[in-house]
């Protein structure tokens, strides 16, 4: 004999309630170590005194856009093409393309 459609019904929304359960669980308990480890390592930045976030890891001059300098993307050669492909996404900082030396 087949169970009936209202037992299919509440068995299958007790089961995806005790699954919905044990993710909530299962994510306050990744929320806590989480936590400890972002302490962990803001309590490193502190201690080294990190002072800027590391956006891309290709190049140099992409990875801390603020400190670089106009000639380093072209470094290889005054002409060449970009390699990586955020140079292409991050725009160099306002005081390298400013003009120098003109008044408007």
């Amino acid at each position: 004999m087949a169970p009936r459609r209202s037992t299919m019904f509440l068995g299958t929304l007790a089961a995806l309630l005790l699954g919905l359960a044990g993710m909530l669980l299962h994510a306050r308990a990744e929320e806590q170590v989480a936590r400890q480890a972002l302490a962990r390592n803001a309590a490193r930045v502190r201690q080294l005194r990190l002072t800027d976030l590391c956006l891309c890891t290709e190049a140099s001059y992409t990875r801390h856009p603020t400190l670089t300098d106009f000639a380093t993307p072209f470094q290889d050669a005054p002409m060449s093409w970009e390699h990586f492909p955020t140079g292409a996404v991050i725009q160099p900082p306002p005081h390298l393309v400013t003009r120098h030396g003109t008044h408007d």
